[in-house]
């Protein structure tokens, strides 16, 4: 039986949710077309500044742009203050504390779990295979009538890799509650964005980011692109002004510039191979693994003391050792050009 006749999202909304009648603010309840108007409606400081006037809740203008570039309609998506806000909206949409329950895949971004602990849900972990891939059958193994949320991480953080195709449909057919694909490296892969699988599976989430390929993580900018109907629960319980008026605007300068984001897309890969090649030649590195995102992990004989080599010599890499199946491991992320030979430099240096 598909999916879409078996799956019903009431099913899954919070009880106390299914209640809420969203905050209407002044700029819901009339919006602006540029009109010349006196607004006296808000409560606001009058005299202009750039930013004494509230920012549109609804991000109408930057939605419109987004839902081009990502032949998505306007409707299946909701922004937020970063992913992390998507994420935890989603928490707090579907998961009722100290009754439901989610699963993650270590290792895998933290966030999750730390989002879980704040809205106390259990967090039930399912470790990735050897070769960092989803155990579907111990994730069905581990679900029961209260588990609302499985995160996959695709590509993953921190192992770079993409999980099998194959695996993830499984999932959004067997799995009871809401499937959650964390998409926030996909610019740097090869692979399709599960955007494309939406109208087929309506217990699909997709959340993406400007943070990375589009070089915006100071504006704090996160999607979440799903059903209208879940896109409209998590509208119901999203503050009124989440995404500021500077985001907005910084986040519409940005996306003029599509050219010049593919070229650094495309400059990022283009090093990411090159440090790669070098990587391999390192006499400590024992590992390096593939990766469809911008950074690379790499097994090394003793991550403690390399990471603070590194340091000595002025580079910050991130130590992984500490998370599961990831002992001794540490992960690059690709720099300027320069950047990556100041790095290969100091792997070479040593000892």
């Amino acid at each position: 039986m598909p999916v879409q006749k078996k799956f019903n999202i009431q099913s899954l909304i919070r009880e106390n949710v299914k209640g809420l009648k969203p905050y209407s603010s002044a700029r819901d309840e009339y919006v602006a077309d540029g009109s010349p108007m006196v607004f006296l409606d808000a409560n606001e400081n009058p005299f202009d500044n750039g930013v004494n006037r509230y920012p549109d809740p609804q991000q109408r203008r930057l939605k419109s742009v987004l839902a081009e570039r990502k032949a998505v309609p306007v409707e299946n998506m909701l922004l937020g203050n970063g992913s992390d806000e998507v994420l935890d909206l989603i928490f707090r949409a579907f998961c009722a504390p100290k009754v439901d329950n989610i699963i993650t895949l270590p290792p895998t971004y933290g966030m999750y779990s730390v989002l879980a602990g704040i809205n106390h849900i259990e967090n039930r972990e399912v470790l990735l295979t050897g070769n960092f891939q989803p155990d579907v059958d111990k994730i069905l193994e581990r679900a029961d009538e209260n588990s609302k949320l499985l995160f996959l991480c695709s590509p993953n953080n921190p192992t770079g890799n993409s999980f099998s195709k194959e695996k993830i449909i499984r999932l959004l057919e067997d799995f009871k509650g809401l499937v959650v694909i964390d998409e926030a490296y996909i610019d740097f892969s090869d692979g399709q964005s599960w955007t494309k699988k939406l109208e087929d599976y309506p217990n699909l989430i997709i959340t993406q980011t400007l943070s990375k390929a589009y070089g915006l993580a100071g504006i704090r900018l996160g999607i979440c692109l799903a059903s209208k109907e879940i896109i409209s629960v998590l509208n119901t319980i999203k503050p009124p002004y989440n995404v500021s008026e500077l985001t907005q605007k910084h986040a519409l300068k940005r996306l003029q510039g599509v050219s010049r984001i593919r070229l650094e897309i495309a400059e990022l890969l283009n090093q990411k191979k090159l440090v790669m090649k070098v990587l391999k030649h390192v006499a400590f590195i024992e590992k390096v693994y593939p990766s469809d995102a911008n950074f690379i992990l790499v097994k090394v004989d003793n991550a403690e003391r390399r990471y603070e080599q590194l340091l000595k010599k002025g580079i910050v890499v991130r130590n992984r050792n500490n998370q599961p199946l990831c002992k001794d491991t540490l992960r690059f992320t690709i720099g300027t050009p320069e950047e990556n030979i100041k790095l290969v430099m100091a792997l070479k240096e040593i000892n």
